[in-house]
């Protein structure tokens, strides 16, 4: 555990002004956890009777805002008899219309507890349509009324910031603005754990059992997971139960990368959730683009902020959208070559050598074997229809990469590419994938430059260049497909497969 104030450093002086304000965050990032010990905290305190309310159970409701608010309300009286002392807990709620029910419930318990109330409304925006705008119009209009017969200070916490709240049931309809909840004051966010804290975390789990993370298994974590909560727990767990059991065993980098490589396989809880979303246009309209390597367009400025909102980009430092970290930019295409995955047909393994090492030339040959006949078909199985090729091709190299390798992802919005790293045992192959469009000129020539770069990086000397072609009026695949030699202006060896 960290502490939660640490992560939440304004929500203090925002509750010593009375404040009504925001918190949003993605899923997974430790919201409920944090608020939870602050609402501990802030009891233990003698200053404030602090609670965490989660209004999930009003989700059910719907548009029925008076049952909604009775869910909501049999939930802080069990949590205040759960969390809080009997001195603090809610007086019977008196009668009351049912437009009102939660707003008098609340006024009559702020008018007799002997602190101020300070309420955590988890899970906001599971609420719907009118119950939603009934909730945040009472809370507004009790807003005048604190500390003495209202909650002196009241956070909404949820996905996204209160102007993008759902207000119908379809998702299509949102508030757009902060009104009917106009009265807060800031919109804060959750941010992800820093490398220290990552180190902070791991050293309990050695200070615990006597196991130790090595600095590289610490480094290499934070570059996977770029701090974010739940892959950081989720890497350490993989590692310290599945892993390497063993206490007396110190943790290194590889354990972190083969930790990894069981969360893309199996794909809990957090990675489906993510992947689920991916479907939605107004994610693939983001998306799309970015792992397409294209400049976004014409997008709402909304689908942006959802998009960032359930974190699966971020804004990079040195400006420009990308995928939020590199465990996001592996499991985002091989979700979406999934279809594709489990539609290649059955294959025989041609491409190892005797020794079990990676033959790139037999794997040339396979593949150029297998794009001809089966690339066409496949194409339709691709949800994203700008990196259809892309994803076809990932889906074959997974099956080689299933053999006992990695398949690796770099991608970058506005550069017209995508960077694939195969790695099998002691052999690396690196792929730079192109597409030729209609109005465009040849991508070879960028291509081997951007090849060379890639290849640079990575102290190899070969690698493959495959464009392509979308073109409208060409003939088929099966009768354009094949590969030719080139060089880079480096010296380095290219092979260049036109698909």
């Amino acid at each position: 555990m960290l502490p939660a104030l640490r992560r939440l450093p304004e929500v203090l002086p925002l509750i010593g002004q009375e404040s009504y304000f925001v918190l949003h965050a993605p899923r997974q990032v430790g919201k409920t956890t944090a608020l939870r010990a602050l609402a501990e905290e802030l009891t233990a305190s003698g200053r404030y009777a602090a609670l965490h309310v989660s209004c999930e159970e009003g989700e059910a409701a719907g548009d029925d805002f008076a049952e909604a608010q009775r869910a909501i309300l049999s939930r802080i009286r069990r949590s205040a008899e759960i969390y809080l002392p009997a001195e603090l807990h809610p007086p019977p709620f008196p009668p009351s219309p049912d437009i009102s029910l939660l707003g008098t419930a609340l006024a009559a318990w702020a008018r007799v507890c002997p602190r101020p109330l300070v309420l955590f409304f988890d899970e906001i925006d599971a609420l719907r349509g009118q119950s939603l705008l009934n909730v945040l119009r009472q809370l507004r209009s009790g807003y005048s009324d604190r500390p003495t017969a209202f909650p002196a200070s009241v956070v909404l916490c949820g996905l996204r910031d209160v102007r993008d709240y759902k207000v119908t049931t379809d998702s299509r309809g949102h508030l757009g603005t902060s009104s009917p909840f106009n009265i807060k004051v800031e919109s804060l966010t959750l941010r992800n754990f820093t490398r220290d804290e990552v180190e902070e975390l791991y050293q309990q789990h050695t200070h615990d059992t006597g196991q130790v993370f090595l600095p590289e298994a610490i480094d290499r974590a934070f570059y996977w997971t770029q701090g974010q909560p739940w892959l950081v727990n989720a890497l350490a767990r993989q590692m310290v139960e599945k892993l390497v059991p063993d206490r007396g065993q110190a943790l290194t980098a590889a354990h972190v990368d083969a930790a990894k490589e069981i969360l893309l396989r199996r794909q809990d809880t957090h990675l489906d959730s993510l992947a689920e979303r991916l479907r939605e246009p107004r994610v693939r309209r983001i998306l799309e683009p970015l792992l397409a390597g294209l400049a976004l367009g014409e997008v709402p400025a909304d689908d942006l902020r959802f998009v960032q909102d359930l974190g699966l980009v971020r804004l990079a430092p040195a400006g420009g959208l990308e995928v939020a970290n590199p465990l996001y930019r592996e499991v985002i295409p091989r979700v979406l070559a999934n279809t594709a995955f489990a539609s290649l047909p059955p294959q025989s393994i041609t491409w190892l050598r005797a020794d079990g090492r990676l033959d790139t030339e037999r794997l040339m040959e396979a593949f150029l074997a297998f794009w001809r006949q089966h690339g066409q078909p496949l194409l339709g199985t691709a949800p994203y229809h700008e990196i259809a090729p892309h994803l076809v091709l990932m889906a074959f190299l997974h099956r080689v990469a299933n053999g006992g390798g990695t398949l690796e992802r770099e991608y970058a919005i506005g550069t017209g590419r995508m960077d694939l790293c195969l790695r099998h045992g002691p052999d690396t192959l690196a792929l730079e994938l192109k597409v030729w469009r209609d109005g465009e000129k040849d991508p070879l020539e960028d291509g081997l430059v951007q090849l060379d770069g890639y290849l640079a990086g990575l102290g190899l000397d070969s690698g493959w260049l495959v464009i392509f072609d979308r073109r409208t009026g060409q003939p088929p695949i099966a009768e354009r497909t094949r590969a030719v030699a080139a060089t880079t202006s480096t010296g380095r060896r290219v092979t260049v497969v036109r698909a």
